[in-house]
């Protein structure tokens, strides 16, 4: 009698801690990103600016997409240019994905990046691409509403800007997911923005 209730608890225990693992795997695991998971962040809730043609854009006009935001300016020798090439590779390598991703352009130098400048700059990489300006002070509460810095610095009779360099990424629920740093590969970003295309 004793040994059959052995064996009983024994059998319990065994199914027991095979639903536990089940249960384990049934529960979803949070996605793994390459850039730095900033869900939650208090940063970087929203923007309000003008396009080339004068139109006010926010960014819930782009939900349904993942979105990527980043603040530079078109004199810009090196960062700025690399990046949007990047995002440009990026396009390529989500394939079909391609027209569920939106590129956000927003200069950090309205005193020289005029829209027509702006429009042309963008389009030289991709139509599709986006550029945001406003005046300096409405530029001034976009960058602290991302956390974003930047800066006049003299050369010779002109200047140049430094900027933070890193892109932001949305979810297609206009949710702020990634930071992504620049030094961050096409692959890798594509990556990221595959992850928060997948259907929840």
């Amino acid at each position: 009698m004793q040994r059959f209730s052995l064996r009983r608890q024994l059998l319990l225990a065994g199914v027991l801690g095979c639903s536990l693992l089940l249960g384990a795997c049934d529960r979803s695991s949070p996605p793994v990103f390459h850039g730095s998971d900033v869900t939650g962040a208090p940063y970087g809730k929203d923007f309000r600016l003008l396009d080339p043609d004068g139109k006010e854009r926010t960014l819930a006009e782009f939900r349904g997409k993942a979105v990527a935001v980043f603040f530079g300016f078109t004199q810009c020798p090196d960062v700025c240019p690399t990046a949007l090439a990047r995002a440009v590779e990026v396009k390529r390598l989500l394939g079909r994905d391609a027209g569920r991703f939106q590129v956000v352009f927003i200069t950090v130098d309205p005193e020289r990046d005029t829209p027509e400048v702006l429009k042309a700059y963008t389009a030289a990489f991709d139509p599709s691409f986006l550029a945001l300006y406003g005046t300096p002070q409405q530029l001034a509460e976009t960058a602290k509403e991302f956390g974003v810095m930047y800066r006049k610095v003299p050369t010779g009779s002109s200047y140049s800007m430094d900027h933070t360099a890193s892109s932001y990424l949305y979810d297609p629920r206009g949710k702020l997911r990634v930071r992504l740093p620049h030094a961050l590969g096409p692959h890798e970003y594509a990556a990221d923005i595959r992850t928060l295309l997948k259907p929840d």
